[in-house]
């Protein structure tokens, strides 16, 4: 049983309880100095390994201006090198599978972020604040019984 403290005296010569460290990020490399990390976005995987570079950016075997003609999904890819202010520096080549083309650029970007930050742990707070980090949960709701999509009814007629 806990002892019971009668004065203020007593209460001050106990020691404090050690104040709950944050955990500490170290850098995670493989033998060729890459870090690797898997991004998901709605139905689509990928597989994004990065490491120090002159910036070209691969995709399946192609470049990114091949695989992702849109200016708009190539600008979302680079959104974490920009924040992090480091374009220009890495080499990425990853691996997507499932999904459409915006669903496959999502995912691309939450690997891209996540290894960023495994091979400068440094970069967590600026990829944290702009959201890199955290996954999208928003997927497509499943179809139910006895409606014709997800929520739209079949059209009613009175006869």
């Amino acid at each position: 049983m806990a002892e019971t403290m009668q004065t203020l005296e007593e209460l001050s010569t106990l020691k404090p309880a050690a104040a709950v460290q944050p955990p500490k990020y170290v850098q995670k490399l493989d033998k060729q100095g890459r870090a690797y990390a898997t991004g998901k976005r709605k139905d689509a995987v990928a597989r994004v390994w990065i490491k120090l570079g002159g910036g070209k950016i691969v995709i399946n075997d192609r470049p990114v201006e091949t695989y992702f003609a849109r200016s708009v999904l190539r600008m979302l890819i680079e959104q974490p090198l920009v924040a992090a202010n480091r374009k220009g520096q890495y080499d990425v080549v990853c691996t997507v599978s499932g999904g459409g083309l915006s669903g496959q650029a999502g995912a691309v970007r939450h690997g891209l972020s996540k290894a960023l930050m495994r091979h400068e742990p440094d970069l967590r707070a600026v990829l944290k604040h702009g959201g890199f980090l955290t996954r999208d949960p928003r997927v497509v709701e499943r179809k139910k019984y006895g409606k014709a999509k997800a929520r739209r009814s079949f059209q009613f007629s009175k006869r």
